[in-house]
This record gives structure tokens, sequence and C-alpha cells, in this order.
């Protein structure tokens, strides 16, 4: 149970839920948006997450969209991981879903959910970033897209009101030569050390990370020194480690120095599996 009383909405339209949400704060409520509320629910009973109304997305077509044209795949916020897992509709995306928690928790666990919530991993944002994908976003000024470079740096920066409708991502990324690791403590039991997504396009290697600072990224001074190809490989790999964010996580799951430690390995075998030489 969760340690508040809330009231539950369910939209069916995009405009429902922006109505509702501004209607509701002018009621002096706390308004929040709902796909699979798992992060609600845990968040909530470590209070640190309230509410007076969730606004469940879930029966919004557009927020549930799992579609492929020749030019685009158009996925919905209010998709469940374990959904796209089953479509496999971009193998990158499906490989870094399948990684999230397990399978019970997958059925539950939404796309957008993943990619907007407060716990820092949030590793479905990982091919998004990579195949430089587009996001739609819904609010009081109406719906528009715009890149996700815009819109999530290192979090998802999103305005009072507004939520995330659909993910957009250029079909020629589907097929595109990519990598996806995800290290733990211990076998398959906790959360990450390190989570490393990796594709080449054009004869270049992009890579994004999650587990290794407070927040998923994908840095061009990074992908700079790993595709310095005049440089040795320890160079180049040397260079990446260098021009990596920070803070670097040290905490319960590994020390900062295991984490690079860690990472120092799997850019090697990007390097080897994507032909980066």
């Amino acid at each position: 149970m969760i340690p508040f009383e809330i009231t539950y909405h369910r939209p069916r339209s995009i405009a429902e839920a922006v109505r509702l949400f501004d209607t509701l704060q002018q009621q002096g409520k706390n308004p929040l948006y709902y796909g699979g509320g798992t992060e609600i629910i845990t968040l909530s009973r470590l209070h640190l997450v309230a509410a007076d109304a969730v606004i469940d997305i879930k029966h919004i077509p557009e927020c549930r969209a799992l579609e492929s044209n020749p030019h685009e795949l158009v996925l919905g916020a209010a998709l469940p991981l374990a959904a796209l897992e089953e479509a496999d509709p971009f193998p990158l995306l499906t490989k870094a879903a399948s990684e999230v928690a397990d399978r019970t928790a997958r059925n539950q666990i939404t796309l957008g959910g993943n990619i907007c919530g407060q716990f820092f991993y949030r590793e479905t944002v990982l091919p998004f970033l990579l195949s430089d994908s587009q996001a739609v976003i819904a609010g009081k000024d109406g719906v528009r897209q715009c890149s996700i470079h815009d819109v999530f740096q290192r979090h998802i920066r999103l305005k009072p009101g507004q939520f995330l409708v659909q993910m957009k991502v250029d079909r020629s990324y589907a097929s595109l030569p990519h990598f996806h690791r995800k290290r733990r403590k211990q076998g398959k039991v906790g959360y990450p050390l390190v989570t490393a997504a990796a594709i080449k396009k054009d004869g270049q290697i992009r890579v994004a990370l999650s587990g290794m600072c407070p927040f998923p990224f994908r840095s061009a001074e990074v992908e700079e020194r790993l595709n310095a190809r005049h440089l040795s490989l320890h160079d180049r790999i040397a260079g990446a480690i260098r021009a990596l964010p920070r803070p670097i996580l040290d905490d319960i799951e590994g020390s900062a120095a295991y984490r690079l430690f860690v990472l120092e390995q799997m850019l090697f075998d990007i390097i080897e599996e994507l032909g980066g030489e």
C-alpha cells in the first residue's frame, strides 16, 4: 500500500489527459502521470514521491502505439517493456529492455516510465540516444516532436503538465551492427555496475552508458576519442575514459575504480565486436 490517498483518472485522449492535469492542479492537487506505476509505488513507500491524483495514460491510443512504416518505428510511452521484447522492432532496444528487472516487473514497467523515471539507470534511453530519435511530448501548448537530445540531458526535461507520448526511431538504425552488455556485481542479481550500448554507423562507433554516473549519457567527447584510429587501441580507450563526465558512481554496487575497470574491458569488447580498428 502507498502511504497517502489518491484519486485515479483514466483519460482516453491526449487532450483529456492534459486538461485533467490542469484541472487537478487548479483544485490544489499534486497530480502525476501514470504508466505502469512501479516507480511511483516504490518511491511513495520510501516517502520520496507524494501525489493527490494519478492520471493513467495507458488507455490513450497514441501512448500504446507499436507501429512501423517504411521510414520510422513509432513506440508508445505506455508500452510495457515485455511487449517490446515480444515485438522486437529494434533489436538494440529489445536487448536493453530485456535486461531491466525481471519478466514479471517488465510486464508492468513501461517504456516512458523507464525513460522518465527517477532511478538513475534508465537503460532503455540508451538506444534512443544512439539513434538520434525523436520524442513526442504533450502539454498545455499542444503536441510537439523534438530530438531526444533536446529533451533528455542526463534526465528527461519536461515542463509541469507535460508527458512523453511516443518515441520515434529512423528504421535504418534497427539493422545497424550493435552491442549491448550489462555487468552486475554478482551474476544476474541486483542493479548494474555498468551498462554499455553501442552501434556502428557510417564507420563510426557510437556509445551510450548507464551505471557509470548518476545519469545515463552519450558523450561526443568519448566517441571522438574512441574513434581516433590514428592512435593505438589502448590510447583510444584511455582517452575515452578520461573524457567521461563526472562524477563516477562509488556506492554499494561497486567503487568508482572498479566501475572504470569494468568499462575499460567493455570498450575493448565494443571495438572488437563492431570492428572499430
